[in-house]
């Protein structure tokens, strides 16, 4: 009877139910324990939304202290901030997390002085910063500023058709200028052909795009200064001379950056290359995907940078100066020197083909112990400008430069991005492929599948 009962089907369906209840549970119970042990995500998005960027990884990963991240609001909405500041929590062992109510802890909140809810405030050692916004920039900004340890200027020349620092039109510097500031750095102009000397407060200075010849006064101040230990980032545009508003030469300057070992070619770069023009680009932006191994750029690999109106560079090393090429245009580019004319013939057999050096950094030894001169040089600057410094890594080449002129290689790094609107572009044929599929061959193959099932059973 009992042989009976076991042999039943019920009886080994009942079995096999129980026995693989047990399995499944076991295996949630596994899973549970390792999810709980180890705490690992993966971010799919394709700008890395939900990973925290690798300036932030580097400055945290870096804390020589331990560092509170304090964050004011309700305590029911604790969770607001919650997934963010666990982030920076698994960075780090250094990093701690305090959740405060300011109505529960209102002398808390009034010592930190907090106004409004959502709101957190770093804390590393003796100084407080509080975020400017509860995001990855806000709070990495706020680090930063905890971390500054001296006044940081960063003075751009004015009075010969540089970029303007001030200016928010298209051709402005007003975007590098903030940029700058979350990175706090202070800013400021300086007028060379008034003072003839470079000020001691500033950490580097930055030549953007001069229209006009630099008098030999000028050229003198930038040459102590970076002979003398300073440090300079040169953005020097080609000499076009079309249109109402032509660019000088500015000989002088170039004689000073040829004795330091970078000569500044006199055409203008163009890039033939597919894939700027899949990017609604046309060829007089110079696209630029792989780097040298260089401070500035070793972040920047595997992302593309533009170069609107490049000149390329030629480079060697002197008796007191080692340059570096940073990187070069494609090789389907090629430069011409004509220069007067917006008609470019691409067949043209006097052009020069590439690849062509468009940025290089050196170093200038000052004979003296614990004092070398730097300076940077790109054929450019409209890439630094308003209209173009958010094209995909401008920004982060901006902002390395400039930190690895101060010497602050702790920041120099990709940055934290916003959040960008993902878009799905197809062609026409594309989107009537679509609709057919989707409202014609779908129904109609579920239609004929449920017509075959029907004449099966009958």
């Amino acid at each position: 009877m009992a042989s009976q009962w076991l042999k039943a089907r019920q009886t080994r369906y009942a079995a096999y139910a129980v026995v693989y209840t047990l399995v499944v549970m076991a295996a949630a119970v596994v899973v549970n324990v390792l999810a709980d042990r180890y705490d690992k995500s993966y971010d799919a998005t394709a700008n890395k939304r939900y990973t925290l960027s690798a300036q932030t990884a580097k400055i945290v990963k870096g804390l020589k202290q331990d560092a509170t991240i304090v964050y004011f609001n309700a305590s029911t909405r604790f969770q607001d901030g919650k997934n963010l500041l666990d982030e920076y929590a698994d960075l780090s062992p250094k990093i701690h997390i305090q959740y405060v109510d300011p109505d529960k802890d209102p002398q808390l909140a009034r010592a930190d002085n907090i106004h409004d809810m959502g709101t957190a405030v770093v804390e590393i050692g003796d100084k407080k910063e509080a975020a400017a916004s509860m995001t990855e920039e806000g709070i990495t900004g706020a680090f930063i500023r905890d971390l500054k340890t001296s006044t940081r200027t960063v003075c751009f020349v004015s009075g010969s058709g540089e970029r303007q620092l001030d200016s928010t039109g298209r051709n402005g510097l007003s975007e590098l200028k903030s940029r700058l500031g979350e990175e706090s750095y202070d800013t400021q102009t300086v007028n060379l052909i008034e003072t003839a000397a470079v000020p001691a407060a500033c950490t580097a200075l930055v030549v953007a795009g001069p229209t006009h010849d630099y008098a030999q006064p000028e050229v003198s101040a930038i040459q102590q200064y970076v002979q003398n230990g300073g440090r300079a980032l040169f953005l020097m545009d080609p000499p076009l001379q079309m249109g109402v508003a032509p660019i000088a030469d500015n000989s002088a300057l170039a004689s000073v950056l040829n004795n330091w070992g970078v000569t500044l070619d006199k055409d203008l770069v163009l890039d033939l290359n597919p894939i700027g023009q899949l990017a609604g680009l046309g060829p007089q932006v110079a696209l630029v995907t792989s780097y040298e191994s260089q401070p500035i750029v070793d972040p920047l690999k595997g992302t593309v940078t533009g170069f609107p109106l490049s000149r390329s560079l030629e480079i060697h090393d002197t008796a007191n100066t080692t340059v570096q090429q940073l990187f070069q245009s494609s090789g389907t580019s090629l430069a011409t020197n004509d220069l007067d004319s917006a008609e470019v013939s691409v067949n043209n057999p006097k052009n020069k083909k590439g690849p062509m050096i468009l940025a290089a950094a050196g170093t200038y030894d000052t004979g003296k112990s614990g004092s070398q001169g730097r300076f940077v040089v790109v054929g450019s600057s409209m890439w630094a400008s308003n209209s173009f410094i958010n094209f995909n890594g401008n920004s982060d080449l901006a902002l390395n430069a400039i930190n690895w002129l101060a010497s602050n290689n702790a920041l120099i790094s990709i940055r934290p991005k916003p959040p960008e609107a993902q878009h799905l572009t197809m062609t026409r044929a594309q989107l009537n492929m679509v609709r057919i599929v989707s409202q014609f061959s779908l129904p109609l193959a579920m239609v004929i599948l449920g017509g075959f099932v029907w004449w099966k059973r009958r």
